[in-house]
């Protein structure tokens, strides 16, 4: 192989796990949400997406609300009954 194309296989590999950094990075950051979660009636403030909180707690699971912030999220929940507070999915 040519010096030429042994750079040219390097730099292409370089590039592919540039690339598949960047969607994970991105993809890790539509995760970072807080949401406030109805989980068999009780309110709860987590990081965890819905199917992951579901697999914590049950079906009986549902998003009331999502936040960038967990002070948003506080506030919201303390602004519905607070955490622990009696809450249905609708």
């Amino acid at each position: 192989m040519t010096r030429v194309r042994k750079i040219a296989v390097l730099l292409s590999i370089v590039l592919l796990v540039a690339f598949s950094m960047s969607l994970a990075i991105a993809r890790h950051r539509n995760d970072s949400k807080y949401r406030v979660f109805c989980a068999n009636g009780k309110t709860e403030i987590e990081q965890r997406t819905l199917e992951q909180e579901k697999n914590a707690r049950g079906s009986n699971v549902c998003v009331l609300a999502e936040f960038d912030y967990l002070s948003d999220a506080e506030k919201w929940a303390e602004n519905h009954g607070g955490k622990g507070s009696d809450c249905r999915c609708g």
